[in-house]
Parts: structure tokens; sequence; C-alpha cells
């Protein structure tokens, strides 16, 4: 391989898992305000599934115009190569990880290098692997935009007023989802916050998320939570879309449900007569967040859990592992 290529993911069109192509492709190289990121581990992420099918879960006037070939993945932690020279917090051998150009879709993390906007990187906690801290990002941004700081002012399409985290200390937060990449991290950070947590999951889970902190547990397969609880002060479905309506019945008047995937909610008037607040947002990269959690993920508040990692050749049987579902914690790529 020469200086100006590398080994990458790629997408020459649309489809299922058989379409992602391991091959060469050009090298990155650092623009005004970037850095040169030799990539350990990749986190592997529903936008990334997504993005390969079309992104047919958008409005089609929402989707944006793809330009193949494209390489996949947002989620990135590994050794910084070199920096242009106004990146200079940041010097080559710094371990560091990121969220690459989200919600943008040339993240562009699936390689063995990626250009990365240095106010979207972070040095890695020092106490973790690439392998875990690359499962973190997306994921543990997502909760902590949620519930802790959204971290911007940019609107929401989806909804006329800015997304609020609400106070956590001394509620019950309910997590649909719990096992999940979001719903696992969501769990951590309400306990941190001093909620009581109930953990929605399928039973196999249900040691796992009490080793999390989780109060209660319900085993969906067994009983509905909308059937058996109320006077809940938060939801927060990690799943979303059109059944998080369910969750109003299960809230008290002043509550809150936080839907991850917003598209589709259908409940708007029922929420009204409930006196409940339904609020989302869209995860968007920032270092200066990383750098804030770093802390947490070091002392080992916030764990990382691993449900399967794969080289970064074998994406397709990543991709086809998360078409199985039931996904405990996060997918992994390693870059060898």
């Amino acid at each position: 391989m020469s200086n100006t290529t590398m080994k990458a993911i790629r997408l020459h069109k649309f489809g299922g898992p058989d379409v992602l192509r391991y091959e060469d492709a050009p090298k990155p190289v650092a623009g005004p305000g970037e850095v040169i990121v030799r990539v350990h581990a990749v986190g592997v992420n529903p936008p990334d599934w997504y993005l390969r099918e079309g992104m047919k879960m958008l409005p089609p006037e929402w989707r944006p115009k793809i330009d193949f070939p494209v390489i996949l993945g947002t989620d990135v932690s590994g050794v910084v190569e070199n920096v242009a020279g106004d990146a200079a917090a940041f010097a080559p051998g710094d371990e560091v990880y990121s969220m690459v150009r989200f919600p943008g879709v040339d993240g562009r993390a699936y390689a063995e290098y990626v250009s990365v906007p240095a106010s979207e990187l972070a040095i890695k906690p020092g106490r973790i692997d690439h392998v875990h801290a690359a499962g973190a990002l997306m994921s543990l941004l997502t909760a902590w935009q949620f519930l802790i700081e959204q971290g911007h002012d940019i609107p929401n399409p989806i909804q006329p007023a800015q997304h609020q985290p609400v106070e956590l200390n001394g509620k019950t937060v309910l997590i649909n989802g719990a096992a999940g990449g979001v719903g696992h991290f969501a769990l951590q950070l309400a306990k941190w916050k001093g909620a009581r947590v109930i953990a929605v999951a399928d039973g196999t889970h249900e040691a796992f998320l009490r080793e999390l902190g989780a109060d209660e547990f319900i085993d969906y397969t067994k009983s509905k939570p909308e059937d058996t609880l109320s006077n809940v002060d938060l939801v927060v479905d990690s799943i979303g879309g059109p059944t998080s309506a369910r969750f109003l019945r299960t809230l008290k008047r002043g509550g809150a449900l936080f839907p991850i995937f917003g598209l589709g909610f259908n409940g708007a008037e029922e929420a009204k007569k409930l006196g409940i607040t339904v609020s989302t947002t869209q995860v968007r990269s920032s270092g200066a967040q990383l750098a804030e959690l770093a802390p947490l993920l070091d002392q080992g508040t916030v764990r990382v859990w691993i449900d399967s990692k794969y080289d970064l050749a074998d994406a397709r049987k990543a991709h086809e592992r998360a078409a199985r579902g039931h996904i405990r914690g996060k997918i992994v790529l390693e870059v060898k």
C-alpha cells in the first residue's frame, strides 16, 4: 500500500450488508482545523445501516444526496497521526476519540485513517482501551445530550421548542430498550444523577441491567410496562418512533417522554391533554462534551459494554449481527 491509500469499508450502492466492500481508498489529508487519526477502533451505530440502506427511514425531502463511493461511520478511537497548523491543541501520538461530523453523512470512520475537525476531538479516557472508547461515542453523547446537557441550540425540525433535559435527582425514570447502546448509558447517567431507574428489556438482560444499577426490571416479553406502571417522572424510549405514545399512560402529569428516535410519534394531542412534555433532539458532535465525559469513563462511573467486535474487513458480519437485534451494549470494529 502506498502512502496515499488506505483500507476502508465503502459503499458503491445502497443495499444490505453484502454491499459493504473492504478495499483501497484515498488516505485523507488534514484540512484547516483538522487532525488525521490512525484509527484503532470504530463504533457501529444505527445511522450506519440507515445510510447503507439509503436513509429510507427519513422523509424523501430530508434524505441527503450521497456521492458514491462513500465510507460509512462516525465513531472512532485512535492515535493522532498529524495535525493541520491551526489544530495545535493536539499532537502526533495523542490517543483520542471522536464522533465525526454527525449528523452529517461524511464521518468516513470505517477506515484505517480519518480526518477529524479538532473541535470534535478529545483525549481518549486513559483507563479504557480503544474498543471501549469507540463503543462510547454516539450512544453516550446521545444519552448525555438528552439527559444532562444538550450542548447546542440548533433548531429541531420535528418540534417547535428546544429540547431541555429535566431534573433527575429523586425522580423515577423508565428506560425502554435499556440494554442497548443508548439505553445502557442512559441508565447509568440517570443513576449517577440520583434517579430511581426502571429498566425495560427482555429477560435475558436482567442481571446485566441490575449490575449497572437498575432498581426495577420489567421483562417486556412477560408484561407491558404501560399496563403495570404509573406515576413515572420521565420515560426515555431508546427505540422511539410510532410506538412511543404507549408510554404516555405511565407518566404523571408534568412528566416527560423523550423518544430517542422522534420521527413518527403520534401521541401529541394525548400528551397535551395529560400535561406531559414530549421532547427529542438530534445528537451532535462535540469534542468539549467528550472531554467532559472522559473522567466518568476513567472512573468507571459510566461503563461501556461491548456486545461483539469484528475486524474492519468483517464489517458485513457486524451489520448482520446488528440486524439480528437484541444487542447488549455496542458493536465495535477493530482496525489492526
